[in-house]
């Protein structure tokens, strides 16, 4: 699902747009295979009639609720990084934002752990000035070129208070090459 370009002032440019990397559904995915090798054997057993209908309708729903809300979770979770602030969007029914000026962000730091080293995710920490403090992104794809990408933006917005047309382009095209190996950027 698309992020609304019309919450973007006509003068800011997204940069980055990305959604919660895809390990997230990796999970729901093989309980999804475990609920329906459970289901395949519950038919063989089962004598044909009510009890197999109701089978397979418990193991729908259980399916749908396994791999139909992570999808929409995933996809409706927004990580947007403009030239002049960062939005963070969640929500499938009810939306929530939350926006963070570049001048505002007054650190950013990434965490690892091994398997999202090797999965090439990980989470992202922005602690900014305001009554939140501390935003915590998590399962960000590339999270360590999103962090650079981070420091790049803020470095620019606190040297010159917005970014040049030259300078957004220059940051964009490097981002860019940087992930040409298959970042989630939208």
């Amino acid at each position: 699902m698309a992020f609304p370009d019309d919450v973007l002032t006509s003068e800011e440019r997204v940069v980055l747009h990305v959604h919660p990397h895809w390990k997230t559904l990796a999970r729901p995915i093989l309980l999804a295979i475990l609920v329906i090798a459970a289901a395949v054997v519950a038919l063989i057993f089962v004598p044909s009639g009510i009890g197999q209908i109701i089978i397979g309708a418990a193991a729908l729903v259980v399916l749908v609720w396994l791999l139909l809300r992570p999808v929409l979770v995933r996809q409706t979770t927004h990580y947007v990084f403009t030239d002049q602030r960062i939005l963070l969007q969640v929500g499938i029914f009810n939306r929530d934002r939350h926006d963070i000026p570049l001048s505002r962000v007054n650190d950013h730091s990434m965490n690892q752990h091994f398997v999202e080293r090797l999965l090439g995710t990980g989470t992202l920490v922005i602690e900014s000035a305001g009554e939140r403090g501390q935003q915590v992104l998590h399962d960000i794809p590339h999270v360590e070129k999103v962090q650079t990408l981070l420091y790049e933006l803020v470095e620019a917005d606190h040297d010159k208070g917005t970014l040049d047309e030259g300078e957004m382009r220059e940051i964009m095209k490097e981002h860019r090459e940087a992930t040409a190996d298959g970042a989630e950027t939208v």
